[in-house]
């Protein structure tokens, strides 16, 4: 991907909002309209509707169907994980703000936390190339599984869970096509970004 590519930072941006990142989220499993995200998430219709829009427009989110309701036609809309790219944006604010974002998001799921079983792991280091690009399809691959495997809320013999993966490499190491491995490209598999939804 072209790290200057405009439509790549609209997405970005787009995505860097707490609610925007729940809606993705919620979206992954089961299509809804604004109504429906409105009555899950505590939010105004003019509120979900107004987020909806934000994410439609820059193609986070597709429109799985319509129909007509009251005279008007209510969109229900889809997130679509399989569609993401392996770098939304190269300029740092822009990742920054995708980050608080997704940290606020974090915050709020930590307090509704259960006591079932989890794992969480920090690291800074210098790792061998090869092993960084293998954990790096590792990431890829949990990720999708995941949103390929997301049922609607409270579906019989599923488990509510919370997962964000954030990888990535710092300076001072590789430089070029190196630094910008990109996770599945030796496997074949759809090449994508970790996503925190």
């Amino acid at each position: 991907m072209d790290e200057t590519d405009p439509e790549a930072v609209a997405r970005l941006r787009a995505t860097a909002h707490p609610v925007r990142l729940r809606i993705l989220s919620l979206l992954t499993a089961e299509a809804m309209s604004a109504a429906e995200v409105a009555r899950t998430l505590d939010l105004t219709h003019a509120n979900a509707s107004y987020h909806l829009r934000q994410l439609h427009d820059v193609g986070e989110l597709v429109v799985e169907s319509e129909e007509k309701i009251r005279g008007g036609v209510a969109k229900r809309y889809r997130y679509d994980a399989s569609r993401e790219v392996a770098d939304r944006s190269s300029a740092v604010d822009d990742r920054i703000a995708y980050a608080r974002a997704s940290g606020l998001e974090v915050e709020r799921r930590l307090r509704d936390a259960g006591r079932g079983s989890g794992s969480s792991s920090d690291l800074e280091a210098w790792v061998p190339v090869e092993a960084w690009r293998r954990a790096l399809d590792l990431l890829h691959e949990a990720s999708h599984l995941l949103h390929a495997e997301a049922r609607p809320a409270g579906t019989p013999e599923t488990v509510h869970v919370s997962v964000t993966t954030n990888a990535f490499t710092m300076t001072g190491g590789l430089e070029g096509d190196a630094a910008r491995w990109v996770p599945g490209r030796d496997t074949g598999q759809d090449t994508g970004q970790e996503t925190d939804r």
